[in-house]
């Protein structure tokens, strides 16, 4: 069974790494990390149409990942999902938005290529502009 993660690069390091001197040090700086080891992928519109919803919970750790063809109006919404998340909204892996939807009630929309669904407080270092993707 193949393994997936979700990593995140953030743009300001790599905009601060290119200012640093040692050339190791700016290498270092700009490593990914890991913002998900336990991730599904919701491919099939059942998939997608269902996601977080019904779940009493999600652990630290997990992300539901929403590839679509191409990057377009992407709506999430909340209603049976009692929990609040993190969601991403992603065109070619960099982070257009990101927002805290609260349980039940929480809506949002985005343009994106991928929606990405966190636990909340999972994406608080993430901004618009840094890179976020799937890995192996």
């Amino acid at each position: 069974m193949r393994s997936v993660r979700l990593v995140h690069r953030s743009a300001q390091a790599e905009s601060d790494a290119a200012t640093v001197a040692d050339a190791e040090l700016a290498d270092g700086d700009r490593e990914p990390t890991v913002l998900a080891d336990d991730v599904d992928v919701a491919r099939s519109t059942l998939e997608q149409g269902r996601g977080l919803m019904f779940r009493r919970s999600i652990s630290e750790g997990y992300a539901l990942v929403f590839p679509f063809e191409e990057a377009g109006a992407q709506w999430l919404h909340m209603l049976f999902v009692p929990f609040a998340i993190d969601a991403l909204w992603l065109v070619d892996g960099e982070v257009r938005k990101r927002k805290r939807l609260a349980p039940f009630v929480g809506l949002a929309r985005g343009r994106a290529d991928t929606v990405v669904e966190l636990p909340a407080g999972a994406a608080a270092d993430v901004a618009v502009g840094d890179e976020v993707r799937l890995v192996d």
